[in-house]
């Protein structure tokens, strides 16, 4: 069998556990406290709130998101990729139909910990996702468009934008929920960002004696070029090449192991990069 049918099937895989992991917390955490998670999926429990309170009708879950996902699924498969859109589709199928169908069941009453524990999953499970090279539909089409665009992470970006869902939530439900959901929000935020580094920039400043085969290194494994200068140690005024370069903080790691394996003196400063203005290469997604 051919790679790529191990590796679509390796995508494949992470997407299923990604909508199953997804709709397990909507249906443990997220209805235990009655949390609104942001992006399309708070705005569809919101409605769902909203008609089931104010006019006693049931509206599916999965209805919602589907209807919410016909935009940003042509975002997708306009600007970001078509691969990447139908993984995202099968991943916004099974965490609605499955949110429908799996009967809700309380692990806890301390909202706290629902907050904590249902923000860190949430983000388990989108990062599942990006990982497969794929999304969990809604607002995370729209984030990675951003930062494709904009070569910044965008996931903050969202976050503001799912204040307002939960103020609205607070305005009509009531303050704790909301209150409580917003640290729902900034967990899975912030472990999000710690979880898929994409779109953070790392700067290696690396001094060596084999600048040719550590330059080697970096474009072969990365893309990316380098820019090298000459230096001087100041204690020894011993003569080395300082190698200087740009990457993805998801590449960082395997580089930094691989110039260590081409040159076992090199001396590596690992910087993490605040914003990169100019050209930097990008993998487009499939």
């Amino acid at each position: 069998m051919s790679n790529d049918f191990f590796s679509d099937a390796k995508r494949l895989l992470l997407v299923i556990l990604g909508g199953v992991l997804m709709a397990v917390n909507i249906n443990t955490f997220v209805h235990s406290a009655n949390l609104f998670p942001g992006g399309f999926s708070g705005l569809a429990l919101l409605i769902q709130e909203v008609f089931f309170v104010f006019f006693k009708i049931k509206i599916h879950y999965s209805a919602l998101t589907y209807l919410f996902n016909v935009f940003p699924v042509i975002i997708g498969f306009k600007f970001i990729g078509k691969k990447f859109t139908v993984y995202s589709i099968i991943m916004i199928f099974i965490s609605g139909i499955l949110t429908d169908v799996i009967p809700g069941f309380n692990l806890t009453d301390d909202m706290i910990l629902c907050a904590v524990f249902g923000g860190i999953i949430n983000a388990v499970s989108i990062s599942l996702c990006l990982f497969a090279g794929s999304s969990s539909g809604g607002t995370d089409f729209i984030a990675i468009y951003l930062s494709e665009k904009t070569g910044r992470n965008a996931w903050n970006y969202i976050l503001a934008g799912n204040i307002c869902i939960l103020l609205t939530a607070g305005i009509l439900f009531g303050w704790t929920a909301s209150l409580y959901s917003i640290i729902f929000q900034y967990v899975s935020t912030q472990a999000l960002n710690l979880m898929y580094k994409k779109y953070a920039k790392t700067t290696l400043l690396i001094i060596t004696d084999h600048d040719e085969e550590i330059y080697h290194v970096i474009k072969s494994r990365t893309n990316h070029d380098a820019t090298v200068f000459d230096g001087k140690g100041c204690f020894r005024k011993a003569h080395h090449k300082l190698l200087y370069t740009v990457v993805s903080s998801q590449e960082s790691g395997s580089l930094e192991k691989a110039v260590r394996e081409a040159d076992p003196n090199a001396f590596i400063n690992v910087i993490q990069s605040k914003e990169i203005i100019g050209r930097f290469f990008k993998r487009s997604n499939d």
